[in-house]
């Protein structure tokens, strides 16, 4: 890999990692970046895929140094934005709620529950700015990574807890029962961010485990969830380069315009 800091390029697309996945972009050149929000989770690696410019940014940084409540994820969006990107991709671990998913399965959510509570989740912090959210992610992103493979699976709801912990069988039972599929712990705030910059997002859920309430036994434990993603880690590299090379382009998209005819009261690099 190769360092070039001092000359920080431009790039369409990003992937943001989740965990067990540490790399993505073969032989990139590596970008140290800085933000008004402190430093992003870990240099940027940019190539080129699929004949696009991509960023690759592990959400959870090179050997898992942010914990899902303690990620930068100001940082992380201002510094993909600060590149050019408009288009992010984001690969995510995901416990299953219901028996409508099972291990192993890919999903890509249309819809978000945010359950976090101590996170800053917000660019916005004077004046009257309201992100419109009632569609958390982009229609052409998702497309895109549902059409990447025939086992892929569109739609679902996504609800992200606090963490660092994993559910107990009662809470695990509650947000099943509120119809919800998955659950994660890094969704939120990175979606509401990534539209706050203007960037359409859609993440890919890898399922890992069945969530402590739908089985019996010691419920899920970190290991196994590692293990699946790690052993998955092939299978989504070439999904989302298919994807990549499948994107829209972005151009009109609500993602990158719902602050048209509003006066922002945060900087948003290169609008």
């Amino acid at each position: 890999m190769s360092d070039s800091s001092s000359s920080v390029p431009h790039a369409d697309v990003a992937v943001i990692g989740g965990s067990g996945f540490y790399s993505f972009l073969p032989d990139p050149t590596e970008h140290v970046v800085t933000t008004p929000y402190g430093d992003p989770s870990a240099p940027i690696a940019v190539a080129e895929v699929a004949g696009r410019r991509v960023a690759f940014l592990p959400r959870h940084g090179r050997h898992h140094d942010h914990p899902p409540h303690g990620i930068p994820y100001r940082a992380n969006a201002w510094a993909l934005r600060s590149l050019g990107v408009r288009q992010v991709l984001a690969p995510c671990a995901v416990g299953g709620l219901r028996d409508t998913v099972a291990p192993g399965d890919l999903v890509v959510p249309d819809q978000l529950v945010d359950r976090t509570h101590r996170r800053v989740g917000s660019f916005v912090e004077s004046g009257a700015v309201h992100l419109p959210f009632a569609d958390p992610y982009c229609a052409g992103i998702s497309a895109a990574l549902a059409a990447a493979h025939g086992d892929v699976r569109a739609g679902g709801t996504m609800v992200v807890i606090e963490g660092p912990r994993f559910s107990t069988r009662a809470e695990s039972r509650h947000l099943a029962d509120q119809g919800w599929d998955l659950v994660n712990m890094t969704g939120a705030p990175e979606a509401a961010l990534a539209r706050e910059v203007g960037q359409c997002y859609a993440p890919l859920a890898l399922v890992t485990d069945m969530d402590a309430g739908t089985e019996t036994g010691a419920g899920v434990g970190q290991a196994e969830v590692f293990a699946l993603f790690r052993h998955n880690l092939e299978r989504l590299t070439e999904l989302l380069t298919t994807a990549i090379g499948a994107l829209p382009d972005p151009d009109g998209c609500a993602c990158g315009t719902w602050w048209d005819g509003i006066e922002l009261t945060y900087e948003v690099p290169g609008r």
